[in-house]
């Protein structure tokens, strides 16, 4: 009703003048039977209001759907009236709906040809990446095998991320959850990234409080705990200190905590270090940094209903926590 009283506000304040404006003409031209005056003004009005009525009444939907805000694309669909111009709002509204489905549909097919391109490319990658593996391991004693060896680590690591990353936006179709004993997982994933670890010169330390069940994807997991201790590799190399991964319970919450003694994060880096491919002033000093590591590691913790907390001082180091709402010891 009161955009509707907007809309025909001029209207409604014209016809009263109007019918002033008509009798003083007939006054001024010599006619002075004000009665007859006044009923053909009420009549006039009289008139004026049954058209507003009419008016109102079918374009109410027309104002209904201009006042409340649709919730969905599809209720923007809805009926508008008959009437001429909420039934040509209608069409094209029906239109161009029409041309943002096909759009929508068309950017999700190039999505998916992208997506699957990228896990092609990446499967592709990985047989080259296993024959040279196997080359190395024939000749252990080449004048190169250390160099190739760390390049190699730098290459599966890079593929993995891409990966993941393109499995992202298709998480529902690539996850399962499962009773993990997280004390293992978190020494498998450091078993796995010994060489890391010997190359930078940086030692790993573990702390166990007990034994801790947790409900999560075991391959997402360890994707996360890999990026997570890569990064505290990464920013601690070469400073002979360790790299301390905990699992422990805290606040009702099962815990792994991943502290390493490098070079922090800047305060006024802390806010953005989860935004994609924000490398902040780390990044001019370490120029492989991505920015896609955290990144990747709190979408994953979104979809498995996990938390990531991130602490970090410059000069001191920086400490990620993964926190399990479902576990169990």
């Amino acid at each position: 009703m009161r955009l509707f009283l907007r809309d025909h506000f001029v209207l409604i304040m014209m016809q009263p003048l109007q019918w002033l404006l008509v009798i003083v003409i007939f006054w001024m031209d010599g006619y002075r039977n004000l009665l007859v005056a006044g009923y053909a003004a009420f009549l006039g009005c009289f008139l004026s209001a049954a058209y507003l009525i009419y008016r109102y009444v079918s374009h109410a939907s027309y104002y209904k759907r201009l006042t409340v805000q649709p919730q969905t694309l599809d209720e923007s669909l809805l009926d508008l009236g008959h009437a001429a111009v909420p039934h040509a709002l209608k069409q094209m509204l029906d239109h161009q709906y029409n041309l943002l489905q096909q759009t929508l549909k068309q950017a999700e097919r190039q999505q998916s040809t992208h997506r699957l391109f990228m896990n092609q490319w990446v499967h592709q990658m990985k047989t080259p990446l296993s024959i040279i593996e196997l080359t190395l391991q024939e000749n252990p004693k080449s004048e190169h095998h250390a160099s190739i060896r760390e390049e190699l680590d730098r290459l599966q690591q890079g593929l993995d991320t891409v990966l993941y990353a393109a499995r992202l936006h298709s998480f529902e179709q690539d996850f399962h959850v499962k009773t993990i004993r997280l004390p293992a997982l978190v020494e498998q994933v450091i078993h796995d990234n010994k060489r890391l670890f010997i190359r930078s010169y940086v030692y790993p330390e573990v702390v166990h409080d007990g034994t801790i069940n947790i409900q999560s994807d075991e391959k997402w997991l360890a994707f996360m705990l890999t990026q997570v201790l890569t990064n505290a590799i990464k920013y601690s190399a070469g400073n002979h200190q360790k790299v301390t991964v905990s699992t422990y319970v805290a606040n009702g919450q099962a815990v792994v905590e991943v502290r390493d003694r490098g070079v922090g994060i800047p305060e006024a880096d802390l806010k953005r270090v989860f935004n994609p491919s924000y490398t902040g002033e780390n990044g001019r000093l370490f120029r492989e940094s991505t920015g896609m590591g955290l990144y990747l590691v709190k979408q994953a913790c979104q979809q498995l209903n996990h938390t990531v907390e991130l602490e970090s001082t410059v000069g001191e180091g920086t400490t990620v926590r993964i926190l399990f709402s479902s576990w169990q010891t």
